[in-house]
């Protein structure tokens, strides 16, 4: 009903509208009969290695995590989350299926008994709390009979628990052939220990400017071809967009002030059924001030008093200050216009107070561990009382120290609490004494050495209150103007920035979006936009309008990329350094060949360094950062050699050994072996399925039903 409404409120608008969007069919074919994805290709959401992922059996597994997980996943993040689990039991499946690798009943038994939220469930254990097959086996019995829809999702959790037992079986078949040698071992102890001193002479290739050398693009070509591994990109998308945004206008805003400062004064309404007026009050004047909130509020009354620090930041020190009855507004608080009266007040109506509880055997709530009798605990309580008023006493430690309440952690904080929060005893002390008091007070759960750290003001508040939202006539004059604006973009010849700057509207770009991405910055989840951007038959240059929760975006597809090699032009920002330090090095080197460390320095106008206690486990050079081909290459030298000039991360380098210091020899180095081989067994899961999924042939569609 509300939508029809609109419509009817927008009739004029709308034929107008109407009418551009024809003009912009003839003269641009901005619409098309196809969807964004081009149509749905197959019945298959992919492929890997020739096995059909079927789009029927994708849907159902999302329908069940979508019930799993509830609202918290966007639509998007399940059918990936729901997509990375099916490749990998896909891929691990196929390799456990050519190996032979079966699980057997017994074994999935096993299995189940080692899972803590089957084997620990109370429903499946005896009175020994042992696992029992036969109850669990019943169970499962009882559900296909009696609850199908269960029984099938039992029958999903028993093939992915038969699954989990053959990926742990081949993984461990894996991990069975990682090891490491003492040698190993010996090897990575003196790469640990072995240190090394050194002088050195760092020429950095930040002394020669960038523009020594001019970079041509088939370097720029040639470099990525002989990496392509470190250039490879994804199929993406460039867009820029101008945001037009359902929000009030300053008209909008002063219209609804007006209307909320009219409520303050009474009005005079003509009731027919008596034939006479009458006054009703208004905001100031009511004393009903939850009815006359129910009619003309955003916000209810809410009879909860409150301290300071729940109020607004920005109005606090103004609404604590009004006398009762005293109204303060209009203000502007966020995206609404708000007046607020003092209904009431409680003077230090709520205290914060801390407290070391000592309790004894019987009292309640106690833990019981606690024996100590009622008399011993009062014992203990007046001797903790005086340390607790002695001069230069930590309250909170004493109540970490010796406790038995669960604030004893918080140091016996107990927070802000109002009247009546507290049991009778404790709460009459902390109410009658002033902040900064301590002393003793006994109750049913102890005795309470208690300190009244705060007292805060109370008060209640009655708050009229209107969001500021756009008129009817905002939003049609917004979307007039994104469609005119997508208009103009689609068939002047001016560029979109250009069009964008005429009419003071800001163009946002969004680079190198992802075919599975949703989220786009400043529009949030915009999947459609996505969806159109990658189309098959949305060329570079074409723009479409598209309502979004709160506006509208109007938006231009800037750029392509494919998948594969990077482009010179994409490739050289990252490229262009790489090539330039290689350039820096080839001169640096060539033009200081056979110098010493002090002609080297010298002729460099640089100083000579030291570094000591080098080790190639850790390869930073104090003033230079981390360079491991130049520690290892001293590590390799001999006490007093000197290097070669070395091509390091930062510089070029020269590297005199001062000293060598080996690490004292063990006996056995089978700590280190068996640490190696501990490390390298816990990447076996990850590292085999990366490899696994470098070598699939994937064929991936989700964005085509997605």
């Amino acid at each position: 009903m509300a939508i029809l409404e609109n419509i009817r409120k927008r009739t004029t608008v709308l034929i107008l509208i109407i009418g551009m969007a024809l003009f912009a069919f003839v003269i641009s074919g901005i619409f098309t009969s196809n969807d964004f994805s081009g149509g749905k290709v197959g019945s298959a959401v992919g492929e890997i290695n020739g096995e059909e992922i079927s789009i029927d059996d994708f849907r159902r597994k999302i329908e069940r995590a979508s019930r799993r997980s509830g609202p918290t996943n966007s639509s998007m993040q399940l059918v990936n989350t729901v997509w990375n689990q099916v490749e990998r039991n896909t891929i691990l499946g196929q390799q456990i299926e050519d190996l032979g690798i079966d699980i057997e009943q017994d074994q999935i038994i096993n299995v189940i008994k080692s899972s803590p939220g089957i084997a620990q469930n109370p429903q499946f254990t005896d009175e020994n709390g042992i696992f029992d097959e036969a109850k669990f086996r019943d169970f499962i019995a009882e559900l296909k009979i009696n609850a199908p829809a269960q029984y099938n999702d039992w029958l999903q959790d028993e093939e992915a628990i038969i699954q989990s037992a053959k990926e742990q079986t081949y993984f461990n078949l894996i991990r069975a052939g990682v090891g490491a040698t003492l040698k190993e071992g010996e090897l990575d102890y003196k790469l640990t220990t072995d240190k090394v001193d050194i002088r050195y002479v760092r020429i950095p290739y930040a002394s020669i400017p960038d523009s020594t050398f001019i970079i041509t693009k088939k370097e720029i070509s040639d470099y990525i071809n002989e990496h392509p591994q470190d250039y490879k990109q994804q199929r993406s998308r460039d867009i820029q967009f101008v945001y037009f945004e359902d929000k009030a206008s300053a008209e909008d805003e002063a219209v609804i002030k007006d209307q909320i400062t009219k409520l303050l004064g009474d009005t005079v309404e003509y009731f027919e059924e008596r034939d006479e007026t009458d006054t009703i009050p208004g905001f100031r004047n009511t004393t009903d001030n939850a009815a006359f909130l129910d009619r003309n509020s955003d916000i209810k009354f809410d009879t909860i008093y409150k301290s300071k620090n729940e109020l607004p930041l920005k109005f606090a020190d103004t609404l604590m200050a009004l006398n009762i009855g005293e109204l303060f507004g209009p203000y502007n608080d966020g995206e609404s216009w708000k007046i607020t009266k003092m209904v009431n007040k409680k003077p230090n109506g709520s205290v914060k107070a801390s407290h070391i509880l000592i309790t004894w055997e019987g009292a309640e709530r106690a833990n019981p561990e606690i024996k100590r009798t009622k008399e011993e605990a009062e014992a203990i309580a007046k001797d903790l009382l005086k340390q607790a008023k002695a001069e230069g006493a930590v309250f909170a430690q004493l109540a970490r120290d010796n406790s038995d309440g669960p604030s004893a952690p918080r140091g016996g904080d107990l927070g802000y609490f109002q009247e009546g929060v507290m049991t009778p005893k404790f709460n009459d002390f902390a109410f009658g004494n002033a902040a900064g008091h301590i002393g003793l007070v006994e109750t049913e759960f102890g005795y309470h050495i208690v300190r009244v750290d705060d007292k805060q003001d109370l008060v209640q508040l009655a708050t009229l209150s209107r969001e500021i939202e756009a008129s009817d006539e905002t939003l049609n004059s917004l979307f007039t103007d994104a469609t005119k604006f997508e208009m103009a973009a689609t068939s002047s010849e001016k560029s979109f920035s250009d069009l964008a700057k005429e009419n003071e509207y800001v163009v946002r770009p969004v680079n190198k979006i992802n075919e599975l991405d949703e989220n786009l910055p400043g529009l949030s989840n915009q999947r459609a936009i996505v969806q159109w951007a990658f189309n098959s038959e949305t060329e570079i240059g074409d723009i479409k309008r598209f309502g979004i929760s709160n506006g509208y975006a109007v938006v231009q597809l800037t750029a392509k990329y494919e998948e594969g090699l990077m482009s010179v032009e994409d490739a050289s920002a990252s490229v262009l350094p790489v090539i330039r330090k290689r350039k820096k090095a080839a001169m640096i080197i060539s033009q200081n060949q056979g110098k010493s460390l002090e002609d080297l320095a010298s002729d460099n106008n640089t100083n000579i360094s030291t570094a000591s206690a080098l080790t190639v486990k850790t390869p930073t050079i104090a003033g230079a950062g981390r360079e491991p081909l130049v520690v290892g290459t001293a590590y390799a030298l001999a006490e007093g050699s000197v290097s070669d000039l070395i091509e390091g991360e930062t510089g070029v380098f020269k590297v005199e050994v001062t000293k060598k210091e080996e690490g004292p020899a063990l006996e056995n180095y089978s700590t280190f072996a068996n640490s190696i081989q501990a490390s390298n067994g816990t990447r076996v899961n990850t590292s085999v399925f990366d490899a696994l999924k470098e070598n699939s042939e994937i064929a991936d569609n989700r964005a085509t039903f997605y």
